[in-house]
């Protein structure tokens, strides 16, 4: 229902971790409990999880689907759109239905859920009974789901409810309901608890005893995202701190709620803290703030004008106007405060409404109705047994008596009206336990006495009057010094939990700072390992450069390099200011050069100058640093050179920065080393590199030699079985992701088919044994010609033996495949063949072919090596046949093909193995199967059988 920060942050964790269907579970949750923390995130989650729902069974993608209407609806009841919540929620319910019997403890937490926020929808538009029905049927669905934490809320909040009706009668309800000991209790259901506690103590006027329950519901609201609750329950507060003359406080509070319900841009909740602040302000005096503020706070709760808080700023309205002597506007104010009243059936609005249109309806000179609605007052407080509110009443009743010449009441006990009805105001005042009788009320009863002439009894009702002053400033006092000691706890709460938060902080800097220098150590070692990576000195050159002006102060960076007689140092690198530093070699023996000096010494060398002192040792064209830091370039014992870093700033370089300088030069030192070596390696590499290549072309032209058949230029047999495997792999995955569609004889849902033809030159021995053996091989080559002029250059065109040829189509579909054989029988056919002695001669020939995949109707696929069998089967039959023709086999799902052709189905038994087939050709000759003879007519494409 709701959850705490912490549970949030584990979810987020949880969340980077999982993929697919694993992220339904926390993308719910977080969308769920950000719902008012974070609404535009809780939005964009919703979209990501209807996208997921599809993977979830039904049940529980229905569930799912009710938690989003959840969501979708408590956003726009908090925007107060309530007719758009309402309908989400009417969802919610349904789906909550569906998914039920499948998931019943689920589903009874989620309609839990929708008839709680529907209770605050119904709150919200003023109609409290349907409310209270609303939270009675989500106590019911807690307790079905067997929920102990949502039934402690909900029914806190039901009590909640019933205290704000009547405060004595929820009391008499819910005692025993809840224990005063909340320790064991979830801080969820323990803020709602204090809630109800609260209230009941503010109802009975025992202000500081609330204050201290709400500050409990104030803080476990915040941490558990009730950003509403926690709205309301500040603004309480400052209504309690109000009740205590600590209007200091109280405006604290107050604008604690305002600052939390500004950036959600939610009317109630905005509109609730303004008119509280105004009526603070009201008390204060500071009339015309006020007057702003609650013209504000109307407008803003106008689309929730049937709610209790709208009721509560019509109210405060009425008192402002009455104190600013605008009885018109008052009186508006309250008729309207009264209708309100009753539409929530709150006595509370009901009686203080009348009172007020009796006000001022006394100040409008219209006397009559304003008795009418003063006693109509005192009816609604008798009915409901509210003491001070019959006081209230009858004081009112006495005003209007006093101001205006009206008959009596029956049965009047006293001399005059007035002191008839301030009489039974202090008859009920002496009923109240502990309750101080108003001095003012007390000194109109005087004044009235002492007109009628009995100054006895005046005098001594006056004693009584100073008396009851004397006890209310006591009082004032009382309730000034419970402020202070409630604002102190709260003072001390908040100190020590800002000392709290300045412990976290301190040690999340520590933390920090471990992440960082961790953090630091991980970059170096990254750093290093690019930096060793390179075998060449110049880019070890630019990338210690890269790297010393990014982790470094460096106005100047240059590396020394020892010569190979040991007795030299030469600048190889060096940058300043951003520009390249002149060629510079430095004696090995120099005093002066502390590059020298930190090589002979093999020492780190750190100097710090005067910035008023002269730079020693400076050298030529360079700048006067004041911060030099110098180091050794060591590889084992051996030592490389020298590395500097300079900055014109001084005690650039602490503790830190040398570390990582000295790491860098270590870094460096085994870079450089191994680039020395691998230039001495590289002379020998290149040298064998050259006979390597030397022997891989010659290995290669003695591969292509093997791949083809030197007559014809074509490849031969052994290139294609080095590659046809990886083309009918390829033609395999793509009739594999087909299978869901329905395969037919010549369309199949794959990317590729492969065609395999067989194509023989028709009576080629002939032409050997009558113009010899050169003729031959002259018209093998003009045949190559022709099979190119017709194929792709894509396809493999195999010689595969004598005057047989092999070809792949790569890129030929099936149906295309029958167009392409009669093209190839007619650019044989329809040319002649030029001889060598420069005559020609005329030859035809006979192609066979079949396609890959070949589908029979059994549940395995033919291999491509008996799909070639099949198309040299093809090839047979056109010769069988008569030649200078095509015929090609095909799998079908017709009839058992051996029961028209079973001489046919024996001869091809091995390559079909049981399936079937059909021959398609362009025969139109006898065909001659098994050495039996039959005329069969015969079409392109036309099915046997």
């Amino acid at each position: 229902m709701f959850a705490l920060d912490d549970e949030l942050a584990q979810w987020d964790v949880i969340l980077h971790e999982v993929q697919g269907a694993e992220r339904l579970r926390p993308l719910t949750a977080l969308a769920w409990h950000l719902r008012q923390r974070d609404p535009a995130r809780a939005q964009q989650l919703t979209v990501e999880i209807t996208a997921l729902l599809a993977l979830l069974p039904p049940s529980e993608a229905a569930l799912q689907r009710a938690r989003l209407q959840l969501i979708a609806a408590e956003s726009a009841w908090l925007r107060g759109e309530l007719d758009t919540a309402q309908y989400h929620l009417e969802q919610a319910l349904l789906l909550c239905e569906q998914a039920a019997p499948a998931l019943p403890a689920d589903a009874a937490a989620c309609r839990a859920d929708a008839c709680w926020t529907m209770a605050w929808v119904s709150n919200d538009r003023g109609v409290s009974a349907a409310g209270d029905s609303w939270l009675r049927k989500a106590a019911a669905a807690a307790r079905l789901a067997q929920d102990p934490l949502r039934i402690d809320v909900i029914d806190a909040a039901a009590g909640i409810c019933d205290a704000f009706g009547d405060w004595q009668a929820a009391q008499q309800r819910w005692q025993g309901r809840f224990g005063a000991d909340l320790s064991g209790v979830p801080p969820i259901a323990a803020g709602w608890i204090s809630d109800y506690f609260g209230t009941c103590a503010f109802q009975r006027s025992e202000y500081g005893r609330a204050i201290g329950h709400l500050m409990l519901s104030f803080e476990t609201a915040l941490a558990t995202g009730q950003i509403r609750r926690a709205i309301i329950v500040a603004t309480n507060i400052g209504n309690g701190f109000t009740s205590l003359n600590a209007h200091e406080a109280a405006l604290d509070w107050m604008q604690r709620g305002l600052d939390l319900a500004r950036p959600t841009g939610w009317p109630l909740s905005i509109g609730m803290c303004l008119m509280q602040t105004a009526e603070t302000l009201r008390q204060l005096g500071q009339r015309d703030a006020a007057q702003s503020l609650l013209r504000e706070a109307l407008n803003t709760l106008a689309p929730l004008s049937g709610s209790r808080a709208y009721a509560v700023a019509l109210e405060y309205q009425g008192d402002l106007a009455l104190d600013l002597g605008n009885h018109a506007a008052a009186l508006d104010s309250f008729t309207r405060l009264a209708a309100r009243g009753d539409a929530l059936c709150q006595n509370d609005f009901q009686s203080s409404a009348r009172r007020g249109q009796a006000h001022a309806l006394s100040h409008l000179a219209r006397p009559e109705d304003a008795l009418a609605a003063a006693q109509a007052a005192l009816a609604l407080a008798r009915d409901h047994g509210d003491a001070s509110s019959q006081i209230a009443a009858l004081n009112v009743l006495a005003d209007i008596h006093t101001r205006h010449d009206l008959p009596g009441p029956e049965l009047m006990m006293a001399p005059n009206a007035v002191l008839h009805y301030l009489q039974l105001a202090l008859e009920i005042a002496a009923t109240i336990e502990g309750y101080t009788v108003p001095g003012t009320l007390l000194d109109a009863a005087a004044r009235e006495y002492a007109a009628i002439g009995d100054y006895e009894r005046a005098y001594t009702i006056s004693l009584r009057a100073n008396a009851a002053r004397d006890q209310t400033h006591s009082k004032e006092a009382t309730n000034r010094a419970i402020a202070m000691q409630v604002q102190y706890q709260t003072e001390r709460a908040q100190t020590e939990g800002e000392h709290h938060r300045q412990l976290a902080a301190a040690e999340a800097q520590r933390a920090e700072v471990l992440q960082q220098t961790s953090a630091t150590l991980e970059h170096l070692s990254a750093i290093g390992q690019e930096i060793t990576a390179h075998l060449d000195a110049a880019a070890v050159f630019r990338a210690l450069d890269r790297h010393v002006h990014g982790l470094l102060d460096a106005t100047h960076f240059s590396i020394f390099l020892l010569e190979p007689d040991g007795e030299t140092l030469v600048c190889t690198f060096g940058i300043e200011a951003g520009t390249p530093l002149p060629p510079l070699r430095v004696p090995l023996s120099s005093a002066s050069a502390n590059s020298a000096r930190c090589v002979r010494e093999r020492r780190e060398i750190l100097i710090e100058l005067d910035e008023e002192g002269v730079t020693p040792h400076l050298i030529p064209g360079t700048l006067p640093t004041l911060s030099l830091l110098f180091a050794p370039l060591r590889v084992g014992d051996r030592v490389l050179g020298a590395m500097t870093v300079q900055s014109l700033q001084a005690h650039s370089y602490g503790e830190r920065e040398r570390l990582i300088f000295r790491t860098l030069c270590a870094y460096g030192a085994i870079a450089l080393d191994n680039a020395s070596a691998y230039r001495q390696v590289a002379a020998t590499q290149e040298q064998l590199l050259e006979k390597n290549l030397e022997l891989e072309q010659a290995y290669k032209a003695l591969e292509e030699v093997s791949l083809t058949d030197q007559l014809t230029g074509l490849r031969n047999r052994r290139f294609f079985l080095q590659n046809v495997d990886a083309d009918v792999a390829l033609s395999l995955r793509g009739y594999e992701a087909g299978q869901h569609r329905e395969l037919t004889e010549c369309d199949i849902a794959a990317p590729k088919d492969l065609v395999f033809f067989m194509v023989d030159l028709d009576h080629f021995k002939e032409v050997n044994d009558r113009y010899g053996h050169g003729a031959g091989d002259s018209i093998l080559v003009q045949m190559q010609e022709r099979l190119r002029e017709v194929f792709r250059e894509s396809d493999y065109v195999i010689r595969w033996g004598g005057e047989e040829f092999l070809v792949l189509a790569r890129a030929t579909q099936r149906d295309e495949a029958a167009g392409v054989a009669e093209r190839m029988r007619r650019a044989v056919a329809e040319r002649d063949f030029e001889l060598p002695d420069g005559g020609r001669l005329s030859r035809t020939c006979s192609i066979g072919f079949a396609c890959f995949p070949f589908l029979p109707d059994q549940p395995r696929l033919l291999s491509w090596s008996q799909v070639v069998e099949l198309a040299d089967q093809g090839l047979y039959i056109a010769k069988r046949s008569g030649r200078n023709a095509w015929a090609a086999l095909y799998s079908t799902e017709s009839t058992r093909a051996e029961g028209v052709f079973p001489r046919l189905m024996q001869h091809l038994s091995e390559a079909v193995a049981d399936g079937e087939v059909r021959l398609v050709s362009n025969l139109t000759g006898p065909l001659v199967l098994g050495g039996e003879r039959r005329r069969i007519g015969l079409s392109s494409d036309l099915e046997l059988g």
